[in-house]
């Protein structure tokens, strides 16, 4: 594994303003060919960096509803039944969890029932308490702008370099920073799946 350099970064930033963005395009802009582009796109998927390409879809373009930010707390200890249910409700986009328990999430509701909406979706949970902003614009800008990609030790936590190991096991890409934490590791696998 070797660390990511300038260029990755550059690709990185580039991919995040568009996922579409041709390979010949990005290969002009970083001082590549295409095909260079291309492998270091592929190896930047095989590291884990990349995990899917997606699409932004603009939902005012479709007329899918209003979007609101709703800020909701509930009774200690349900959060993880509370996150569950709201991350798992059809218009809901974005879902955070707060350090105190609260949880605050991003949704498109229909103009004229955002709290018929509400209420159904927390029916049969105790004590929620939940305020709703509307919300007038919505703009999602990924940055990479003084961020640094570590990848993180399977085994242990410890960051990730260029004298670092990976390995795939059952389908699933893992990284370690030296060959003991990927043996632990390996031997810790083997043993739970002798066990099962």
């Amino acid at each position: 594994m070797r660390d990511l350099d300038e260029t990755d970064m550059e690709i990185l930033r580039l991919l995040g303003e568009d996922a579409r963005r041709p390979f010949s395009d990005i290969a002009e802009q970083v001082g590549l060919s295409g095909p260079a582009v291309s492998d270091r796109v592929e190896r930047l998927q095989e590291a884990g960096v990349i995990n899917r390409f997606t699409v932004d879809v603009d939902h005012s373009q479709l007329q899918v509803g209003v979007p609101v930010f709703v800020r909701a707390s509930g009774a200690i200890g349900a959060v993880d039944d509370l996150q569950d249910r709201i991350k798992n409700a059809e218009a809901v986009e974005h879902v955070f969890v707060t350090a105190d328990g609260e949880i605050w999430f991003y949704a498109r509701a229909q103009v004229r029932n955002v709290r018929r909406w509400l209420d159904g979706l927390f029916t049969g949970v105790d004590d929620v308490d939940y305020a709703v902003t509307l919300i007038d614009d919505v703009e999602w800008r990924p940055s990479l702008d003084g961020t640094e990609f570590a990848l993180t030790c399977a085994e242990c936590g410890n960051t990730v370099d260029n004298e670092g190991e990976s390995t795939s096991i059952d389908g699933q890409l893992y990284h370690f920073c030296c060959p003991s934490c990927q043996i632990r590791f390996e031997d810790r696998y083997d043993r739970l799946e002798e066990g099962v």
